[in-house]
């Protein structure tokens, strides 16, 4: 009996990796969480602890509550911001220290 090799071809949709993110794939939900977690907790200290006016206060929350947040969700290096952080911290934590003897002691060149 003659069987034959059939190809199955199957079309792999653009948003297959998508899971997880919104805003069509571009933002993931760590990083949504995580930028709202931050812009709250600065936006509270923010309105309590600024003792101007209203204006003022909402200058100083735009300039600095937008790049939090737009870091956050973009995060760094592909990463979520804490993530990153937390790879930050591991790395200063475990760094090795490397100790060098030297050989043949100091050699002074006369001229």
């Amino acid at each position: 009996m003659d069987e034959k090799e059939t190809e199955n071809i199957y079309a792999i949709p653009a948003n297959y990796t998508d899971s997880g993110k919104i805003l069509g794939g571009m933002l993931s939900l760590r990083n949504v969480f995580e930028a709202l977690v931050l812009v709250l907790i600065f936006g509270f200290i923010e309105l309590k602890l600024i003792p101007m006016q209203d204006t003022v206060r909402i200058v100083i929350m735009v300039v600095t509550l937008l790049p939090i947040a737009l870091v956050a969700l973009m995060g760094i290096d592909g990463e979520s911001l804490f993530q990153y952080i937390g790879h930050v911290f591991k790395f200063v934590r475990h760094r090795r220290r490397l100790h060098f003897k030297k050989i043949g002691g100091n050699r002074e060149v006369k001229r």
